[in-house]
């Protein structure tokens, strides 16, 4: 009787973990949850890119306006005055192009500012059209 009883324990008996669903899919929880983590995922995501595509654009204004300033004082270092035009520094190919201004998305938005001789050429200085605030607190029209 014993021999009996050890060999009922050593057979065992496949069980199931759990029933098994007929259909194919996702149960609703299941949807819930994923969908509560891509929300989180996106709250947590969002804020960073908006702030870093703010910081891109600022770096690229930075750049452009030192581009064509640098190509201001070029052309006045070798003509011995100002361009007339943004335009003149791309014939006289002091720039390839204007580049586009990133806070405004356009190159024929640029603020020229004049010299104050106006013998001298008519662009001394150029700035961005935007009234914005960068993030260092000043409008970009003053950079």
């Amino acid at each position: 009787m014993r021999a009996d009883a050890t060999q009922d324990t050593m057979r065992i008996e496949p069980r199931r973990a759990g029933r098994i669903r007929s259909g194919r899919g996702f149960t609703l929880v299941e949807l819930m949850v994923v969908m509560a983590i891509v929300a989180l995922l996106i709250a947590i995501v969002v804020p960073h890119y908006s702030g870093r595509i703010t910081k891109a654009e600022e770096a690229v204004l930075q750049q452009d306006l030192s581009v064509m300033r640098d190509a201001l004082q070029k052309h006045y270092a070798d003509a011995g005055r100002y361009p007339d035009t943004l335009e003149d520094l791309v014939t006289k190919r002091y720039l390839r192009s204007i580049p586009n201004d990133p806070v405004t998305p356009a190159n024929s938005r640029w603020v020229v500012i004049p010299p104050a001789d106006p013998q001298q050429g008519g662009v001394f200085d150029v700035r961005s059209a935007s009234k914005a605030v960068g993030t260092n607190g000043k409008s970009y029209e003053q950079w």
